[in-house]
């Protein structure tokens, strides 16, 4: 039994690092067009308000679009065929977007990209969910999280570079993205045929406490054994579909939802870069920056929630607070600052948040939840992206700076009273 368990975690692991791989590789690809998002459009005449406008939709599209396809995979149970079809979206529409040549093409084939991640992205998290049941559901996240993150720090920097190099031609600059997108296709169906089921990684956590933090679950959450908060397929509520989803995830969605109502999207940031007088090689660098302190947050903060739980979430809120205080300077070396801070806060969001999701679901209801969640977070960052353009125009980043500050000591008030009323229970 003891060498059978040890063989399912070592299988977890490498599942976990083989799904990072394929994330890595893909990052380079759409990391490097979101790089340069914002001057891609400036470029083709787009104020900072419609930067903000596209940005925020196509990130709402990507995670309120999980919304259908999260249930949709729970039900049909094909979670394998959504990450693929997912992921080969987001391949063709990339390297289209440097041939676009006007802002409503470059806008659709924005959104259609998010359409692809919108696909893959609950069923691939309901599949991590089951490995990292196994390793650690901080550690799991985190690790996955760290290599994603090796892929979206070199992808602008690639993107940078072919741009330096041709004088700003962004037709070079994406097209040469088919080739790791072919690449990850290729890993993903290899990493397909070895692990056909990765439910089975979750019976290593069934019944075990590995001598992580005893979750502070809702009663709500019947699927959340005593312990260590793993849920098991057995432990799925009567009900199904959205309404069955617990209470405590949804205040806890609502949480995340409003500290994304807080940060404004990258493409904002970059559209002031470039009018602050950063080149548009040199936005690329910067976005790689934060998406390497990215994958550092994500495996400093991933650790820290399987030692102490979702207290570890409270800096988030603080974090983001401070993102437009330095990231909208007139001043280079304070706007990197910014950057980041904004890629920290990207980290947390993009590791120990999707992590504690899958500790207050059953196995049954992950992508539903994941679909569920990403619909509120993405209303959250739609409303980021669109608010913080529209304050950029119109009133200044000091508007930007104060509506940050409230809304996340709003935020930040919510998740001390959850996590206060989950003890009394």
């Amino acid at each position: 039994m003891v060498r059978e368990t040890r063989g399912l975690m070592r299988d977890a692991s490498r599942f976990i690092v083989g799904f990072g791989l394929v994330s890595m590789l893909m990052d380079v690809v759409y990391e490097g067009a979101l790089s340069v998002q914002g001057p891609l459009l400036a470029s083709l005449g787009a104020s900072a308000a419609a930067v903000g406008l596209i940005s925020g939709l196509g990130e709402a599209t990507s995670l309120a679009g999980r919304l259908v396809t999260g249930p949709l995979a729970d039900r049909v149970g094909r979670y394998w065929l959504f990450a693929i079809v997912g992921y080969a979206i987001t391949a063709l529409a990339v390297p289209a977007m440097g041939w676009a040549g006007s802002v409503g093409a470059v806008g659709a084939l924005i959104v259609v990209e998010r359409l692809g991640k919108a696909v893959r992205t609950p069923s691939r998290d309901a599949m991590l969910s089951h490995a990292s049941a196994a390793v650690g559901r901080g550690k799991g996240f985190a690790l996955h999280e760290l290599m994603d993150q090796i892929g979206a720090t070199l992808g602008p920097l690639i993107v940078s570079g072919i741009l330096f190099v041709t004088g700003g031609a962004y037709d070079r600059a994406l097209g040469v993205m088919i080739l790791p997108a072919a690449a990850a296709i290729a890993v993903l169906a290899f990493l397909r045929h070895r692990n056909p089921d990765p439910a089975r990684f979750e019976e290593v956590a069934a019944g075990e406490d590995d001598g992580s933090f005893a979750r502070e679950a809702n009663g709500d959450a019947s699927g959340v054994a005593a312990g260590n908060g793993t849920a098991s397929a057995g432990d799925a509520p009567a009900a199904s579909g959205f309404r069955g989803l617990p209470r405590q995830f949804w205040e806890y969605s609502l949480f995340c939802g409003l500290c994304l109502v807080g940060v404004a999207t990258f493409a904002v940031l970059s559209f002031h870069m470039v009018g602050a007088g950063v080149s548009d090689a040199a936005v690329p660098v910067l976005y790689a920056v934060a998406m390497l302190v990215d994958g550092v947050a994500a495996l400093a903060t991933g650790s820290l929630y399987d030692r102490i739980g979702p207290k570890t979430l409270l800096a988030l809120p603080v974090l983001s607070a401070f993102v437009p205080v330095f990231a909208f300077s007139g001043s280079v070396p304070v706007m990197m600052v910014g950057v980041v801070l904004w890629g920290a806060t990207t980290g947390v969001q993009e590791s120990t948040m999707r992590a504690y999701v899958a500790d207050l679901l059953p196995t049954t209801m992950r992508a539903t939840g994941y679909g569920s969640f990403a619909l509120v977070t993405g209303i959250g960052t739609m409303l980021g992206g669109t608010i913080a353009g529209w304050l950029y125009s119109n009133a200044g980043a000091g508007a930007i700076i104060g509506f940050a500050a409230v809304v996340e000591a709003v935020a930040f008030v919510s998740l001390l009273r959850q996590l206060r009323a989950a003890r009394v229970r």
